[in-house]
């Protein structure tokens, strides 16, 4: 599933909030807030997309994520690895720890849950 920028600012929301009316995406948005028509229009594309569904309470529809935030993440990152670098997570990391300019600490914790998961995957 691919989101546009617009698309994934409205699922943010909806992941904070889980589930969500029309009237709480609106204020939640900062000024000058969007049209009720251009986030009908995003909502719509989300159930064209399977990211969201909705429940009706009388007239007012609760929208709620089909998708976790984290599985739609690790899909974005994994065809980001794919497409950028020659689907080798090692050169993502490569990349990843010498251009994000990380600090002693921050290398130091990504060491911690590599050899973390290193003992987890040991027969």
């Amino acid at each position: 599933m691919n989101l546009s920028k617009a698309e994934e600012q409205l699922m943010n929301l909806i992941w904070e909030k889980d589930r969500v009316f029309m009237k709480d995406i609106l204020e939640a948005y900062p000024d000058p807030k969007p049209a009720h028509t251009t986030i009908a229009t995003l909502l719509k594309r989300l159930q064209e997309k399977e990211a969201i569904n909705f429940e009706l309470f009388g007239n007012s529809r609760a929208y709620f994520p089909l998708v976790s935030k984290n599985d739609y993440f690790a899909k974005k990152v994994n065809s980001m690895i794919k497409n950028f670098f020659n689907d080798s997570p090692t050169q993502f990391a490569s990349f990843f720890t010498k251009e994000a300019d990380l600090d002693m600490k921050e290398l130091e914790e990504i060491k911690r849950i590599i050899e973390e998961q290193l003992k987890s995957q040991k027969p």
